[in-house]
């Protein structure tokens, strides 16, 4: 019989290689744009909300919101990672204009992490109370982050 700690860690494991798999997804886009030395028609809203979910999963994994998550912490932390290469090469490749809209949504996220860390370790005092709050924002997000790719359909609709 396998111990609930072990059967946790080996699902654990499983989904973080499958997520792994899913952040790389994108390399060839970003390799076509790198060939091309153009963004092309490309949009960076889903790497934008992705790195926005694992930005928001790495301060739930941290001890003072969620004890014993390093599973969470390491693949989001490699998350980070690679988004943030993705967007360098988007911002590297945009025009101004896109590269402007980019910064500013970078700053936009950056001003709403430094909003939720600061409200909720100031608010909830309990590891339970932090766990449920960033747990909800991480829940939210990350049904944004997944339907983040439809805003390419919005955006060829108008066209």
């Amino acid at each position: 019989m396998v111990s609930a700690d072990a059967a946790r860690n080996i699902v654990g494991i499983i989904g973080n290689v499958i997520s792994f798999g899913l952040f790389l997804s994108p390399t060839p886009t970003l390799c076509r744009i790198c060939k091309a030395k153009d963004v092309e028609e490309f949009k960076p809203d889903p790497y934008l909300t992705t790195l926005l979910n694992c930005m928001l999963w790495v301060f739930y994994s941290l001890p003072i919101v969620h004890p014993n998550s390093i599973l969470v912490a390491t693949i989001n932390g490699i998350g980070l990672v690679i988004e943030g290469a993705y967007l360098i090469i988007f911002l590297i490749y945009s025009t101004n204009n896109k590269r402007l809209k980019m910064l500013g949504v970078l700053a936009a996220e950056a001003v709403f992490m430094v909003c939720v860390v600061i409200g909720v370790l100031l608010s909830a005092h309990t590891h339970e109370k932090r766990s449920m709050i960033v747990g909800i924002l991480c829940v939210i997000f990350g049904s944004i982050m997944y339907a983040s790719p439809l805003t390419i359909m919005f955006y060829f609709a108008l066209s």
